[in-house]
């Protein structure tokens, strides 16, 4: 039977592997040992121990890259560290596995072997979490993150804890992180998904020794807090700006024709949800709220239960071509609430038209934005509602006992 050629795949796909590690001289020797039977490209990170590591590291000074931090300063500094000294090295590609002696090198091929149909993706190990000697604190763990990964990414994933990764270095080589201790690894986690990466679970084995044998750094109060204050961090930067940002972007790929049948034709929503929809995302994009216009659509697409792709879609009528007029016209409109007709001014249209043109009048402008935004909601309404129950007559009611009307 043929036997693989590891460390020609490792040289082949640009892939090394990244150690960090912090007081694990019982186990560190032999972490290096098992990777070294599959590849000689290891970084190992020392970070700050006070331990036997510098002295066992020493030993291997001359056939692998290791680096000492002056001072312990937590994984995610020494992750970034090490990823830092593989992109210069001309890595493409790192995969991180701990020095606890829980991964197991055996595992490596696995990510080697998904390279082939996935060169690009983001490899996440997937532990077993299901057997008998896994902690307690780390199943409810490994449960809170991964709700909060597919709350902050649309996606699912068995472990989004797990150190063992392979992770493609070409995106992270621009990307500014903040993170420096465990809590980095959720955040590369969620912003490499934002990026579009693939992620892709890989099934490896995990060793937890018997519980007086465990060496854990991870402080509970401390830790779990900054991972807790992480999560609400890139949850509303998900809200309000991520999942809005990858809905335009998958939008832009479909034409008119596929995004009337999926989001109208296809839907189970009504008729009256859908023309509610639009005529919030016409008010809402004509309204003076510039900046925080997606975030309010959300929100009350959120609150009141309509369809936040088709309201998202409406409020985009306030694309830059588009701004000028709207400006205008609500500055002209505000004339006629205020003043009860068009008076004479010397604000004149111009179709490079911005704020600064009608700042002397904003409150005139603030009035007429709101009244412009009930206008063409009202006249969308009237518009819409009447041609889906034309074109959809079998959504006109959401079940047998309800009537449907505007």
């Amino acid at each position: 039977m043929h036997n693989p050629d590891y460390p020609s795949l490792f040289d082949r796909w640009k892939t090394c592997v990244v150690i960090p590690t912090y007081n694990n001289a019982g186990t560190l020797q032999q972490v290096i040992e098992s990777v070294w039977a599959y590849t000689r490209h290891i970084i190992v990170i020392n970070d700050g121990s006070t331990d036997d590591t510098t002295a066992i590291l020493s030993d291997w000074a001359d056939r692998i890259a290791v680096h000492h931090l002056p001072k312990n300063s937590g994984k995610g500094i020494a992750l970034r560290k090490g990823f830092e000294l593989a992109i210069a090295r001309g890595y493409e590609r790192a995969i991180t596995i701990d020095s606890d002696g829980q991964h197991r090198a055996s595992d490596l091929p696995r990510f080697l072997e998904s390279l082939e149909k996935y060169p690009d993706a983001l490899m996440v190990g997937a532990r077993n979490m299901g057997q008998d000697n896994v902690p307690g604190a780390s199943s409810f763990g490994h449960k809170f993150s991964n709700f909060w990964y597919q709350v902050m990414t649309g996606r699912q994933l068995p472990d989004t804890q797990s150190g063992y990764r392979l992770y493609p270095l070409k995106p992270l080589q621009g990307m500014r992180l903040f993170t420096t201790k465990y809590e980095l690894e959720m955040e590369t986690l969620v912003r490499l998904s934002w990026l579009d990466i693939p992620v892709l679970p890989i099934p490896i084995d995990v060793y937890y020794p018997p519980q007086g044998e465990r060496i854990t750094h991870f402080r509970k109060i401390p830790d779990f807090s900054r991972i807790f204050a992480l999560n609400t961090l890139l949850v509303v930067i998900a809200i309000f700006y991520e999942r809005p940002l990858a809905f335009l972007r998958e939008f832009k790929k479909k034409s008119a024709r596929d995004f009337i049948k999926t989001y109208v034709f296809d839907s189970n929503e009504t008729n009256r949800e859908i023309t509610y929809a639009v005529m919030l995302g016409l008010f809402i994009g004509v309204s003076p709220f510039w900046g925080y216009q997606i975030m309010l659509v959300i929100f009350f697409c959120v609150l009141l239960k309509l369809n936040k792709v088709i309201a998202l879609v409406a409020a985009h009528i306030s694309i830059p071509p588009m701004i000028p007029f709207i400006l205008y016209g609500s500055y002209k409109i505000g004339q006629l609430v205020l003043h009860g007709s068009f008076v004479a001014d010397s604000v004149a249209f111009s179709k490079s038209m911005a704020f600064s043109d009608i700042k002397h009048h904003f409150f005139q402008y603030l009035v007429g934005s709101l009244a412009l935004g009930i206008a063409l909601a009202a006249l969308a309404g009237l518009i819409m509602y009447p041609l889906l129950w034309l074109l959809r007559p079998q959504k006109q009611i959401a079940n047998p006992d309800n009537s449907e009307a505007i």
